[in-house]
């Protein structure tokens, strides 16, 4: 189990090759390009099994990794997945608004006064959002907008959940509130401002779910990281333990989220987490193909015509420079997938208008053949596109459109 991802084979990655192929080839009119599709045959089979790794503990999925109204809807329809872990607070408003789901949680804090100013006016609406604070600063900018406390807000800590090692704090540089001390303090604060009710705490493990562990090329540190994964984990779980029987004589909560795609089963399997956050294992990007606990299928594609032959061995594509955010490297650069065999040049790497690809399927690609390419981050990909392609065997049943393509930026 785990490792390299599902229909990694040239064989299994020439067939979707021409299951691609065969969708194009069947549509009308020549598609615009970059060419965003998701192959809905992988999507439904990550929600599957991240469901089977959660066990009896729900999904709540993070958004961030889908970003395209159609997939998040059939997404919450798979037993298992309940509810919505938003990325701003203007986005959980319109999910909410579009009767996608009233059930939203924001994995950040928020400023936006503009947005706050909505959520208080409706009570409703209040009541189907819970906003992450960390800060009392957080608050007064709730009480900012609002002239008297009458439509409860309802909040979850975010508790810093990095492995304290030697000194150091390893993990996601998210939240002052890690001390069991200064979580109770802060929730205590929390509790007796007018207003607000506690109800949920979120420990996000980003250095366990968001990190590779058995990357083949790097086997030593793959083993550096597990052992630095299960140590945060031990260490996480007992914190977690603890501030959990010293907040339940302050507040009764509703839930306690925790994890990420990478982290499903491990988190789960904590007593004290009640959910499960995950969103990048159902389209399964570049970043998410190297981990010990899972062995993903990727889901989401985008496609660049051939528009030069430099030479009898190279091919190069019109555009393909969609790099992931994160620490500048190799591994948020695209990677060329379909047909099996090409490699980026490490001269021009992935353009903004063009991408030169090397590799022997190179010699027989033609001037309009599309080439397939992975996003290395979830989400990120359909920033650039207004609309998306689902594939279903070998044909594409629909064309829906992204949050962009709703008129949404945020």
């Amino acid at each position: 189990m785990g490792g390299a991802p599902t229909g990694d084979s040239h064989v299994a990655r020439n067939r979707l090759w021409a299951r691609l192929s065969a969708a194009v080839e069947a549509l009308p009119t020549p598609p615009p390009t970059p060419l965003m599709v998701v192959d809905l045959d992988a999507f439904d089979a990550n929600a599957s099994d991240l469901v089977r790794r959660a066990g009896a503990k729900p999904i709540r999925l993070a958004s961030k990794s889908v970003r395209v109204p159609a997939l998040i809807e059939r997404a919450l329809t798979s037993p298992g997945i309940r509810g919505v872990l938003a990325f701003t607070l203007r986005e959980a408003l319109w999910l909410e608004r579009q009767g996608i789901t009233d059930d939203l949680v924001l994995a950040y804090p928020t400023v936006d006064r503009g947005a706050l100013t909505e959520l208080v006016a409706s009570p409703s609406r209040a009541a189907h959002i819970t906003l992450m604070v960390d800060d009392l600063a957080h608050l007064d900018v709730v009480d900012s907008v609002r002239s008297s406390p009458t439509v409860p807000v309802r909040v979850a800590l975010d508790v810093d959940a990095g492995l304290r090692l030697s000194g150091r704090l390893v993990g996601p540089k998210r939240s002052p509130l890690h001390d069991v001390e200064d979580v109770l303090r802060f929730a205590r604060r929390v509790t007796e401002r007018p207003g607000f009710v506690l109800v949920g705490v979120m420990t996000y493990e980003g250095q366990v779910a968001g990190v590779p562990d058995d990357v083949p090329s790097q086997r030593a540190r793959s083993l550096v990281v597990r052992r630095l994964k299960s140590a945060s984990m031990t260490q996480l779980a007992e914190r977690r333990r603890v501030i959990s029987e010293q907040l339940a004589e302050l507040v009764d909560l509703d839930f306690w989220n925790a994890g990420g795609s990478g982290s499903v089963q491990a988190s789960a399997a904590d007593p004290v987490v009640t959910e499960v956050a995950a969103g990048s294992g159902l389209l399964v990007p570049g970043l998410f193909d190297h981990y010990q606990a899972f062995t993903p299928r990727p889901a989401a594609f985008y496609g660049l015509p051939v528009t030069r032959r430099p030479s009898a061995t190279m091919a190069t594509v019109h555009g393909g420079g969609l790099i992931a955010s994160g620490p500048v490297g190799a591994d948020r650069a695209p990677i060329p997938w379909a047909p099996p065999g090409l490699h980026l040049t490490s001269l021009e790497g992935a353009g903004e208008v063009q991408t030169p690809l090397s590799g022997h399927p190179a010699a027989l690609l033609r001037i309009g053949d599309l080439v397939w390419f992975r996003h290395a981050k979830s989400g990120e990909l359909f920033e650039h596109t207004n609309t998306v392609r689902l594939l279903a065997g070998d044909e594409f049943v629909d064309e829906v459109p992204t949050y962009r393509g709703c008129g949404n930026r945020w």
